[in-house]
């Protein structure tokens, strides 16, 4: 059975989640979390591979994107906020459990669920970004660097630098990206190159090249890249971010200390026993969890229930190499909840 994706919003409290549903009302429940500077769509190729599998799949505008709430002050960005309005919306869904998928800035969302909620969480799944227990935020996060690709004496950041920029910069870091909204997201949204392996990543240039981009000051003006993004999508990008800018979702990155704070809060020291999974991808070259890394240590210690694949792609991992991250989420369903599936 085809099923349609359709539109909704929930509006709770002040705080308007839209979201994207796929599949039968009454299916069990996966839902998925996008990170910056994405969408709800950024899931397009999963929400109805997961229906005709028989699930509900939802996936949400988080805050400051799309169709949801756009707040005014950086503190409305931290990580229990986030986690409070998916805990909302698993409400107004009727539900007390989900799957939780995440990416990017929605990987630490669903850690931080499974970390302070276990009882909301049937399992979870994230793709690129590992489990820091301590929080992510550049200060758990440099000491895990490979000095191998970024020595200290020249990246004493490695590549989080771009994350020290935005607490340093944050207007300078917003107007770089504003300047050309539409040139901007060809710039991001870009496949991994197997060529850049053990080189360091363009976020360990930033603050010393002074954007971005290189001290461009703007997007450089790149062809569209068509194995990431269709005109449609580009579109659908484009538009939401220029109608809301990007105060909000660089604002995620303006909390360090409130996100370290929070995840001090966790149950049972942050120590996860519930089933995971992690998808690694080997182009990513900023979230670097292969070869010499230790960015994926922590995760490793303080998960129980770990399992972890490997996908050949760069950081937009589920727009790029779609098939291979929706095999390995059914793998990992099938081997730990073979009942969830038709």
């Amino acid at each position: 059975m085809i099923f349609p994706i359709t539109e909704h919003a929930e509006k709770r409290n002040g705080q308007t989640t839209f979201y994207l549903g796929c599949g039968a009302m009454d299916a069990p429940l996966i839902i998925f979390l996008h990170g910056w500077p994405e969408l709800s769509i950024s899931w397009r190729h999963q929400l109805p591979a997961f229906a005709a599998l028989g699930f509900r799949a939802i996936a949400p505008d988080m805050r400051g994107y799309g169709r949801s709430t756009v707040y005014a002050r950086h503190e409305d960005y931290a990580v229990q906020h986030a986690v409070s309005d998916m805990l909302e919306l698993l409400q107004s869904l009727r539900r007390d459990q989900a799957l939780w998928v995440g990416h990017d800035w929605g990987s630490p969302v669903v850690w931080a669920l499974a970390a302070h909620h276990p009882e909301r969480c049937i399992g979870i799944a994230n793709l690129c970004v590992p489990y820091v227990p301590e929080g992510f935020a550049p200060q758990t996060l440099i000491p895990l660097v490979d000095r191998t690709v970024y020595p200290k004496e020249q990246f004493p950041a490695g590549q989080w630098d771009y994350q020290l920029f935005y607490e340093e910069s944050f207007d300078r870091a917003r107007s770089c990206f504003e300047v050309d909204i539409a040139a901007t997201v060809r710039a991001l949204f870009r496949r991994g190159d197997s060529a850049n392996v053990g080189k360091p990543a363009r976020t360990a240039f930033v603050r010393e090249s002074g954007d971005f981009f290189a001290g461009l000051g703007r997007a450089p003006d790149l062809p569209m890249d068509t194995s990431i993004l269709t005109d449609v999508d580009c579109c659908a990008y484009v538009a939401a971010l220029e109608r809301n800018g990007f105060f909000g979702p660089n604002s995620w990155y303006m909390n360090a200390a409130r996100n370290i704070e929070y995840a001090g809060q966790s149950l049972n020291g942050g120590k996860l026993s519930l089933p995971t999974l992690f998808l690694h991808g080997t182009y990513d070259f900023i979230c670097e969890t292969t070869a010499n890394s230790r960015f994926a240590d922590p995760m490793r210690n303080a998960c129980s229930n770990l399992s972890e694949a490997y996908i050949k792609s760069g950081h937009w991992m589920a727009q790029e190499q779609p098939v291979a991250v929706n095999r390995a989420l059914v793998q990992f369903i099938a081997d730990k909840f073979p009942q969830l599936l038709k």
